[in-house]
């Protein structure tokens, strides 16, 4: 019996190895640099999304009860928008950027050169299974790598899709799709690669991170955390109740950069939780259970995780759930414990910690109490206590009197900090981040400086004067 596991695992490693070497190959022919061919490798891209659009909506909503409307504007819409961009643009993305040259090189030219890594990986999660594998392809194919992708095993009927689509799309020398759980995700991490890029969480990217340093292999980390929720009392309360609720609730909460827990000040705190209460029921209507636009939990082990975070503060709002629907209300809940379990781990689910503060000073100190988060959002109308708040504290975007939309501009780079990621990407960002930017100096033969060649005695006084005044 041992035996046949290990010969199975044995193939498996000799698998992968294989695929691995056949992209270094192919990237070697440098087939994948050309700027045309990465464009018509896009444009790929782009229409196998559109040919099976409703396909892709389909294994959505069996995995996520994902609506239409959402599955369209979160994972599909959000990656063509991408590959329009980089269509557009790649020309000039591509280019060498011209910069300065000190006087002292005398004749000659400086400019940074976009090259691409090679064979990367990207390690895909669940919750996005769509946007967050697709989206760093388009980086991938536009700065002129070659891929192996890894989707997540627990979005089952997205994850067999888009492996199937992509491996009849392109050729295994240049894009491949490997399923699997943790034992190929291991085989794939013992290999060396040019580049990884893993979104999931911060516990599996510490391990991702020990694998690539290995290999001293650069890195894009896009984890998570506990993303906090500013409100002050100068504010439309009535649009920050409704863009709370939205952002934290689509995709029943299971979004990386969704309002972790809401920090509001005391006096406004009773007036909030009305709104936001109103606007859950007015979205999904008295039993959210019904609602076709309230999702559904990955699986038992994320629900029975999330369960057990009810007992963690007083319930008032929903707290219902049903385990064979894998389903729990939009809950919100009062006098939670800083020091209880839902405090300290991400929720990732829809459950809704409102905490009250005397003072900015106090939230400021609790945010930074707290790893780095990804996103922070403030609601406010006061600048300067939205300067103060973004001056106090990290974290890797903010929106400000809003959720989640600053990842909707790809002109922004999306990325965490310290415990929530390494590197940033979305439109250019996302060439930049799959590209190594290579320093280039070009001189010319027509003049030479004397004064830097040995011996040195007489040259350093003269060295100082043209250093002085060139830089």
């Amino acid at each position: 019996m041992n035996n046949t596991i290990n010969e199975q695992a044995k193939t498996n490693a000799n698998d992968v190895q294989s695929i691995v070497k056949f992209q270094r190959d192919y990237f070697a022919s440098n087939a994948t640099k050309d700027i045309q061919f990465r464009k018509d490798q896009l444009l790929k891209l782009k229409n196998m999304l559109n040919a099976n659009e409703d396909a892709i909506i389909d294994a959505l909503h069996k995995d996520l009860r994902k609506h239409e409307f959402e599955a369209y504007a979160t994972e599909i819409g959000i990656v063509i928008g991408d590959i329009d961009k980089a269509l557009s643009k790649l020309t000039k993305w591509a280019k060498p950027r011209k910069v300065k040259t000190p006087p002292f090189h005398y004749v000659a030219s400086s400019y940074i050169k976009p090259d691409p890594y090679g064979n990367v990986l990207i390690i895909a999660p669940w919750n996005y299974p769509v946007q967050l594998m697709l989206l760093p392809l388009v980086g991938a194919i536009a700065a002129g790598n070659t891929a192996i992708l890894k989707p997540s095993e627990l979005s089952v009927h997205t994850s067999a899709l888009l492996s199937k689509l992509l491996n009849e799309t392109y050729d295994a020398q240049y894009i491949k799709v490997i399923e699997g759980a943790v034992e190929e995700t291991q085989l794939l991490l013992a290999e060396k690669f040019d580049f990884i890029f893993f979104t999931g969480s911060t516990r599996v990217g510490h391990l991702v991170y020990q694998a690539a340093a290995k290999n001293l292999t650069p890195v894009a980390l896009e984890l998570g955390g506990k993303s906090p929720c500013i409100v002050d009392t100068d504010i439309h309360l009535d649009f920050t109740a409704k863009r709370i609720v939205w952002g934290k609730f689509i995709n029943v909460g299971q979004t990386c950069i969704a309002p972790d827990y809401i920090l509001v000040d005391k006096k406004i705190k009773d007036a909030l939780v009305s709104k936001i209460q109103f606007y859950i029921h007015k979205f999904f209507g008295e039993n959210p259970q019904e609602s076709e636009s309230m999702g559904r939990i990955i699986n038992d082990v994320h629900f029975d995780r999330l369960l057990s975070y009810l007992k963690d503060g007083d319930v008032i709002e929903g707290g219902t759930s049903d385990r064979s629907d894998k389903y729990i209300a939009p809950t919100l809940l009062d006098n939670v414990n800083m020091d209880a379990p839902i405090m300290e781990d991400e929720i990732f689910g829809p459950i809704l910690p409102i905490i009250e503060y005397g003072n900015l000073r106090e939230a400021i100190d609790l945010i930074n109490s707290k790893e780095k988060p990804l996103a922070l959002y403030i609601f406010s109308k006061n600048n300067k206590k939205i300067s103060r708040i973004l001056d106090e504290t990290s974290a890797g975007g903010v929106t400000v009197n809003d959720t989640l939309m600053h990842i909707a501009n790809g002109a922004l780079p999306f990325g965490g900090v310290g415990a929530s990621g390494i590197g940033a990407y979305h439109g250019q960002h996302s060439f930049d981040l799959f590209s190594h930017l290579k320093s280039v100096l070009h001189r010319s033969f027509l003049v030479e400086e004397p004064i830097r060649y040995a011996p040195y005695k007489l040259n350093l006084n003269w060295l100082k004067k043209i250093m002085d005044w060139a830089l």
